[in-house]
């Protein structure tokens, strides 16, 4: 006979729900490689009419549509499954929207099976070797890569307003994107993208080229010609040591007229706003390649040795934070 009980058992769906995320993930990666959220885009469908669209028996198809109804990226109503927003826009494959699969596919076959020597990270405090076995497309790769970053810059243009600058450098950024979203919300706005390796003009959309500079040059150790309004540092500070950051923000300092902001977009550590997707990359980067995911308090620590003052921080619907310095 159990003992009697004057407290309530915890509830234990904290924990499964974290355990089971592994099977979310890879329920996610299944939908989105056969299909099903594109099934949707024209309209609600049964869980057979769903099956025989994305060519996958019913049983599979219910499935999925549930697992994904689940996870708030499906509705069902009325006997069938239709696209909630996020789904609808990012995966759903439409013209004139973001696709995510891309994203996802990269995460299936690169980051999935990686994580799986984690824990050797973790007590290394370093990357684990990948799988000599795991063959992956540099294609696949630099889709994926392309794409996560284009939901990045997206973010950042939707949570920022670009309206109040007109001319902004972007310092040795992973994607041109950032500068193209900027430049597709303000018809006054020039940029220039200044990055050690040459870019590929072609990955400027021809409507704003006339708007971009591409300029080849590594913003530490080479000067970088004009003055702005604001400047940009997006994923940078987790590939670099302290004094690389350092070396960045100060080289923005110098290029920024005073009053001037800066706009340090990247993961940051900061257990106090609860905020779980930081600490999540930081252990992706943590196992790929060793970058550093650092404590917010640490990267607003260099604003300030470096002639910035910090103003605020914004996080980003499913991406980095933006950390919005103005010079002193």
């Amino acid at each position: 006979m159990s003992p009697t009980r004057t407290t309530p058992v915890p509830d234990p769906s904290p924990i499964v729900s974290v355990a089971t995320g592994f099977m979310a993930a890879k329920q996610l990666f299944a939908a989105g490689e056969v299909g099903l959220f594109a099934a949707l885009a024209d309209g609600p469908l049964t869980a057979a009419e769903l099956a025989g669209r994305a060519g996958i028996p019913e049983r599979s198809a219910r499935i999925l549509a549930d697992a994904m109804t689940g996870l708030g990226l499906l509705a069902f109503e009325d006997g069938r499954y239709r696209n909630e927003a996020a789904a609808d826009a990012y995966l759903a494959g439409g013209k004139d929207t973001l696709d995510l699969r891309a994203f996802l596919a990269f995460w299936d076959a690169i980051s999935y099976p990686h994580w799986r020597s984690y824990t050797n990270s973790v007590r290394a405090a370093a990357p684990s070797p990948f799988d000599p076995a795991l063959s992956v497309s540099p294609e696949l790769f630099h889709n994926g890569v392309g794409a996560y970053n284009a939901l990045h810059a997206l973010m950042l243009a939707e949570h920022y307003d670009f309206g109040a600058h007109t001319r902004i450098a972007d310092l040795a950024g992973l994607s041109v994107e950032f500068v193209v979203q900027a430049a597709a919300r303000n018809p006054r706005l020039r940029a220039t993208f200044v990055t050690p390796e040459a870019t590929d003009p072609d990955s400027v959309d021809e409507r704003y080229r006339d708007r971009v500079e591409l300029r080849t040059a590594d913003p530490r150790t080479e000067p970088v010609e004009g003055t702005y309004d604001l400047v940009l540092l997006e994923h940078v500070a987790h590939r670099f040591d302290a004094d690389g950051n350092r070396a960045f923000l100060r080289r923005a300092r110098e290029i920024v007229e005073p009053g001037g902001r800066l706009l340090l977009v990247d993961f940051f550590l900061d257990a106090s706003d609860g905020r779980g997707i930081d600490p999540l990359l930081a252990g992706e980067y943590l196992v790929v390649d060793g970058t550093v995911v650092y404590p917010e308090d640490v990267a607003r620590g260099w604003l300030a040795e470096t002639g910035w003052r910090w103003l605020e921080t914004r996080p980003l619907p499913g991406s980095p934070r933006v950390l919005i310095a103005e010079a002193i």
